[in-house]
Parts: structure tokens; C-alpha cells; sequence
């Protein structure tokens, strides 16, 4: 059987933190103060490669899971810097004695912890701290206090900070983001050539635009071209991620259906985010 993880915090593990550069960096370099091992996670831990910033991100729940989509589709973000730390812990610490309020402690060691941000947004190149919630925890007084420090942290920084809610997120534009992800980094596009991938992008909008069902126009294209089963779905998938094609992505995307409002976009932009 495996050791269980120490989780606890202590002085050391902070140094320790603090040393590795967590917290630190940008894009593809920065490193969350936190991962999806140092915390118990509430619901499904996720690490997908970013669209935005080409590495894995420690996302420790459904909900930041889901608010990173949105982020990642969004044409306006430069950097998502996740698990921020608000430091250093003295500002935190000088923020809860004002507020007469606890700063969060580990439970065994008595060690206040670092706090974080849930994200750290660049968007239009300006910075903005955001916070995940599920709605139903808002009503809890611990909750409120300490997203009290948080506020005043960011304040004091001059970051716009606010709360984000499970009420908030376009549910059916974050499945069919979710459904698109993984193809945005694609093998088949490189390994197949530009001759073939041209050749099928033709032959799959065509059949795509005469209506025909999403799966039923892949299949047919794999056929006539002659590639393995499977991918022209995931090239079409690819090509939304990478907003060469669009649909409507406020409609959720049923591949036995038409692809809904199904455009090629004019401009093929091979790098588009990410490269």
C-alpha cells in the first residue's frame, strides 16, 4: 500500500514552495503555488494541456475545470495563471487582524496557510483575479471571511477581483468546448501533410455544408480518402478548436446531427493560439 501524502502545512513546506519558484513565472512557465497532489480535490482533478499557455493545468474542480474552457476559447486571454499565492503571507496575515476575521490555519499544525487565487486572468492585457464557487457554499460565513482577505489583497493591488459561480458558465458552450479540447494539439495535421489535410478539409466542408450529419460526413470522408476511421472527426474537431471552421457553439454539438451554422472561415490561420 502507498504511504498516504503528508498534506499538512508547515513553515518549511513554504520555504520549500517558495524556493521552486511556485507562484512564479508566466504562460508556459509559471508554476501554481498549489497541484492536484498537495490537495484534497473536490470532485475531478483535471490536468489538459492549455490552449493558452501550452502546459497541464492543476485544476482542482469540476467548476475551475470548466471556467478554464471558457478562458482557454476566449481570444482575449494571454495568460491563466492558476492556484495564485497571495503573497507574501504577511499582507494576508496584516489583512484578517483589520478585519478582526481568522486567517486560515492548517488544522494540524497550526500554521497559517498561503492563500490563493483560483485564477489569475490576463485579459486585453490588463490582470484580473477570479475566484470559483459553487453557489451553494456563498451562504457560509468561513467562506465569506475569507474571500473578504482576498478582496482587500487584490485591492490593495489594484487587480480587479470577483466571484465566479456555477451559475455563471454557459453550460453548453463549456461541453462543447470540452468536447473540441483535446484535438486543438492534433498529430494527424502534421503527419498526414498539408496535400491531405487540404484534400479533406474540401471534401468534409462540402459534405458538411449539403447537410449531412457530423458523424455520417466523417465517416464518408475517411472512406474517400483513405485515412483510418476516426479521423476526419477528430480534424473536424481540431478545426473548431482552432476556430478554422465555426458552428454554433452556443448549441450543443450532436455529431449524429448538422453541424448548426457550420462556416469554413475564409482565413485558414494555421498558428492560431498556441502555435
Amino acid at each position: 500500500m502507498m504511504a498516504k501524502r503528508k498534506r499538512e502545512i508547515t513553515q518549511a513546506k513554504i520555504e520549500k514552495f517558495i524556493k521552486e519558484g511556485r507562484g512564479q513565472g508566466s504562460g508556459k512557465d509559471y508554476l501554481p503555488w498549489l497541484r492536484i497532489q498537495d490537495v484534497p480535490s473536490e470532485g475531478r482533478a483535471t490536468r489538459g494541456v492549455g490552449w493558452t499557455t501550452g502546459r497541464r493545468h492543476e485544476l482542482l474542480s469540476d467548476i475551475e475545470r470548466d471556467y478554464c474552457y471558457l478562458l482557454d476559447y476566449s481570444d482575449d486571454v494571454s495568460d491563466i495563471r492558476e492556484q495564485f499565492p497571495l503573497l507574501p503571507l504577511e499582507e494576508t496575515e496584516m489583512i484578517a487582524e483589520k478585519l478582526g476575521v481568522e486567517h486560515p490555519a492548517d488544522p494540524k499544525t497550526g500554521v497559517l496557510i498561503v492563500m490563493t487565487t483560483d485564477f489569475l486572468i490576463t485579459y486585453k492585457d490588463k490582470n484580473y483575479a477570479r475566484t470559483l464557487k459553487p453557489k451553494s457554499e456563498l451562504e457560509n460565513e468561513r467562506t465569506i471571511a475569507k474571500f473578504e482577505i482576498e478582496r482587500m489583497y487584490w485591492e490593495t493591488h489594484n487587480v480587479d477581483w470577483g466571484i465566479v459561480t456555477d451559475f455563471d458558465l454557459p453550460d453548453t458552450l463549456v461541453r462543447n468546448i470540452e468536447w473540441v479540447h483535446k484535438e486543438f494539439h492534433n498529430d494527424d495535421v502534421t503527419d498526414l501533410g498539408v496535400f491531405v489535410v487540404q484534400n479533406l478539409q474540401r471534401v468534409l466542408s462540402e459534405r458538411l455544408y449539403s447537410g449531412e450529419s457530423i458523424a455520417r460526413a466523417c465517416l464518408a470522408c475517411d472512406e474517400q480518402i483513405g485515412v483510418e476511421i476516426g479521423t476526419s472527426l477528430a480534424l473536424f474537431r481540431h478545426f473548431i478548436a482552432r476556430k478554422i471552421w465555426s458552428v454554433n457553439m452556443n448549441e450543443r454539438i450532436v455529431p449524429t446531427l448538422a453541424p448548426k451554422e457550420f462556416v469554413v472561415n475564409e482565413i485558414v490561420e494555421r498558428l492560431a493560439k498556441g502555435g
